[in-house]
């Protein structure tokens, strides 16, 4: 009678295997991408929070962790109305998704993206949305009203985010031309940078700056969140490959690489120029080598990702030291020194380091394919001057909406955190 038992349950596994086979879900890459997407989310209200919140000055510390906090809050629920189906719906010429997924309609657990649940895709992706406009914010810390920004996170995502993401991984133009962009150089870090800029020249810079010190509030706190950013970046790079495979191997290894290398570079350009090696600069390079290698993390090899987290964090330091400096515009947390130029390299470096070995077909300029890097130049550029443009006008929509964009001048210099939020980060002793 067991052995009859035994042998029914046997037949009926045995022949359910191959229907649930045929619907294409692999069981590994699925926990693999759930535990990225994990990492990922941590990367937004955990490393950045810190790593921008140590940053401010003591008096908008809070409003600074407030700000990443809503941001996240904020993607997480634009994303699954309108964001995905923008992102990733039915192409509409190129530009833009279709409307076929508004609320996740046609989704469901049985849907799939290659071989994972749509469903855990569209969370993936929701992490990299959250954590594009949270960047952003480093740019107006200490001076835009919360209410400001709020309004600008909901129309930049709509309108600047979602269709850069289409156009790139959505099926889109970019995608049709053959850019690389293997976790996001263009659709994150180009696309954040080059908004941060746009909305910190518009809104203005800092009261005092350029005449008074403007320390960070705890330089241990923005540490421990570039130590949470590296961590939760193998989420972000290897995760990006939808499958617990080799590539995501090598993207995991690139990552770790560059930063490492990124923050050495970094270190000694700035024991060079000022005589003394800070831990801000090692944090700081940290995230110029993650931000360089994100592009190229699952098209280029172990030696490439030295010379690319390298270059990293020597422009980014200089971008940031001077640069800035030369420019004149206030980018209170440098999002596009580190974030905007690191960006750039990276996806240009994309072109020149792609190696076929790594991912089949995909050949940059050292490989005998002088046609990609062209193709990685247009993509940059294209993505520059959409985001600069698109970004300008959801500025000036949201100062309208808003009533301003900037905070009161009383308010700016008592600090955010008691005049917005009535609290403080720190008790004041003496």
């Amino acid at each position: 009678m067991i052995k009859k038992i035994l042998c029914t349950l046997f037949l009926l596994t045995a022949s359910a295997a191959p229907a649930f086979a045929g619907k294409g879900m692999d069981t590994g890459d699925t926990a693999w991408i759930i535990v990225a997407t994990a990492l990922v989310m941590m990367m937004t209200p955990a490393g950045l929070a810190l790593f921008y919140g140590g940053m401010s000055r003591y008096k908008n510390l809070l409003n600074t962790l407030a700000m990443t906090f809503v941001a996240y809050c904020l993607a997480s629920i634009v994303w699954v109305v309108w964001g995905y189906t923008l992102a990733f719906g039915p192409d509409k010429a190129g530009i833009v998704g279709g409307l076929n997924h508004l609320l996740l309609a046609g989704i469901g657990p049985e849907s799939l993206s290659g071989t994972i649940p749509t469903l855990v895709f569209v969370v993936f992706q929701m992490t990299f949305a959250a954590i594009t406009v949270a960047l952003v914010l480093g740019a107006i810390v200490d001076r835009m009203k919360f209410s400001a920004w709020i309004i600008f996170t909901v129309l930049w995502l709509t309108v600047v985010y979602s269709p850069v993401a289409h156009w790139v991984w959505g099926g889109g133009w970019m995608h049709a031309m053959g850019a690389l962009d293997f976790a996001g150089g263009n659709v994150v870090h180009i696309n954040a940078g080059v908004a941060g800029l746009v909305l910190s020249v518009v809104v203005g810079k800092r009261l005092g700056y350029g005449r008074e010190a403007m320390f960070p509030s705890s330089i241990t706190l923005t540490a421990l969140g570039a130590a949470l950013l590296w961590f939760g970046w193998f989420g972000f790079n290897a995760g990006s490959q939808l499958a617990a495979d080799g590539v995501a191997a090598s993207a995991f290894l690139v990552t770790n690489t560059s930063a490492a290398v990124g923050a050495l570079a970094w270190m000694f350009a700035e024991w060079f120029v000022n005589e003394r090696p800070t831990v801000l600069g090692l944090a700081s390079g940290v995230v110029a080598g993650l931000v360089a290698i994100t592009p190229a993390a699952g098209f280029v090899n172990m030696p490439s990702a030295l010379l690319i987290g390298a270059v990293a964090g020597v422009i980014g330091f200089y971008s940031v030291s001077t640069l800035k400096n030369k420019l004149g515009y206030d980018d209170s947390l440098d999002a596009f020194g580190v974030h905007g130029i690191c960006g750039i390299w990276g996806a240009l470096a994309t072109g020149i380091f792609a190696d076929p070995a790594i991912t089949a077909g995909a050949a940059g300029l050292l490989y005998g394919n002088p046609k990609q890097l062209v193709i990685q130049i247009i993509s940059v550029v294209a993505t520059i001057a959409f985001t600069a443009a698109a970004t300008f006008v959801v500025v000036l929509v949201t100062g309208l909406v808003a009533g301003g964009l900037r905070v009161e001048k009383e308010s700016e210099i008592t600090g955010l955190d008691g005049a917005i939020h009535g609290e403080r980060a720190f008790e004041i002793s003496g």
